[in-house]
């Protein structure tokens, strides 16, 4: 098996797994409870939030547990919107967010709040520029993503905190889901961004842990109240032995950051200059630095998004249309149609994700699969 969707989810580390299960059978107290046995657990927890405060170089306070991305970008921009609602209710993100921030924003409007969905250019990419003109004296709030879970196009993110210096108010959240581990924590960890978004599974972490970066000074309305967990900020027994895991997941994956980058790169790169060589193939990821290094996605023209991806699946290869979120309803490409591909073009749209333990052999027979599977397209096409 080849597996390719590393974007929608990635396995679980067998270190990360054992990790899991050790706490779960030995340390399962509650971390709130008074006897010692709470206190393991406690201390646990707190070990493992230093773990992750150290190697991202943030404080302790700063972190802060969550479900996983979705909870975290819904509590961003929700919790933004109540805190600061008395200082305005205007919102600035981009035209390509995840569903997560998206139909956050959406929500918000029922509730009079104004959104500004920002452009982007063919490469998927706001404009700072754009930004700027469009910040009001009631925005309260810009939210932008690292990188495109779509395409892979990585936002500029030190643009755009250059332009909000001068906002000091506003709040600054960035949606790092597919950006932690990818050799851009230069960007994403820039001195003005205030709320960042990370979800576990996305690195080998269980699923339904996350996780964000609260910078200190800055005030966010909980949405889970109730035994006053995280500072009161998000209630709800911890979930530690995923937590403990996940922080885990976080040191295998940065420690060796740079070779896993490279690695991935490779790995994309042989896979995008074979198929960039066919005339029915259209490839969105482009070939620069303002791509992430483990996402590609291209469309062959005539062919529908679902049947490539089920054509490589016979071949024991996975790969998926452009978002795990909404594969399953068949839908066109947010992104794709916000870069203003045409929707007969998007709807053919797939995406491949790679994680550090792909490699160049399976980049190879990726490519001899695709070779073949062109031809039967093209056959039914012609």
């Amino acid at each position: 098996m080849i597996y390719f969707d590393n974007s929608a989810t990635t396995q679980v580390d067998a270190s990360v797994l054992a990790t899991y299960t050790k706490v779960s059978q030995s340390i399962w107290g509650n971390p709130s409870s008074l006897h010692n046995f709470g206190e393991q657990a406690y201390q646990l927890l707190e070990q493992s939030r230093q773990q992750i405060a150290d190697l991202l170089g943030v404080n302790l306070s700063e972190i802060l547990f969550t479900s996983g991305g979705t909870e975290g970008d819904n509590w961003v921009v929700k919790g933004t919107a109540m805190e600061k609602r008395a200082f305005g209710r205007h919102i600035i993100t981009s035209s390509v967010e995840h569903p997560a921030v998206h139909n956050s924003m959406e929500q918000l409007t029922q509730l009079g709040y104004e959104i500004t969905y920002l452009p982007v250019d063919d490469e998927g990419r706001v404009s700072a520029a754009d930004l700027k003109a469009a910040i009001r004296p009631d925005t309260i709030l810009v939210s932008v993503m690292a990188v495109n879970n779509e395409v892979g196009s990585i936002q500029p993110l030190q643009e755009i905190a250059n332009v909000l210096k001068d906002y000091p108010t506003i709040h600054y959240h960035v949606d790092a889901v597919q950006g932690i581990g990818k050799g851009i924590a230069d960007l994403i960890f820039n001195d003005r961004v205030d709320f960042i978004t990370f979800s576990g599974h996305k690195f080998h972490a269980p699923r339904g842990i996350g996780f964000i970066y609260a910078r200190a000074g800055k005030r966010l309305a909980p949405l889970m109240t109730g035994g006053g967990q995280e500072r009161n900020l998000r209630s709800g027994t911890e979930n530690l032995p995923a937590i403990a895991g996940m922080a885990r997941a976080l040191r295998l994956l940065l420690e060796n950051e740079s070779t896993n980058v490279a690695s991935e790169r490779a790995v994309r790169e042989q896979i995008l200059h074979h198929i960039q060589t066919f005339s029915k193939v259209t490839v969105f990821s482009k070939d620069n630095d303002h791509f992430a290094p483990h996402i590609l996605c291209f469309a062959i023209a005539g062919v529908r998004g679902e049947t490539i991806v089920h054509a490589f699946e016979d071949r024991d290869i996975y790969i998926s249309t452009t978002s795990a979120c909404s594969s399953k309803k068949h839908l066109a490409s947010s992104t794709l149609s916000a870069m203003n591909v045409p929707d007969d073009l998007s709807t053919s749209a797939v995406r491949v994700s790679l994680d550090e333990h792909n490699t160049l052999a399976e980049a190879d027979q990726f490519n001899k699969v695709f070779d073949e599977l062109y031809e039967q397209f093209k056959k039914i096409n012609s």
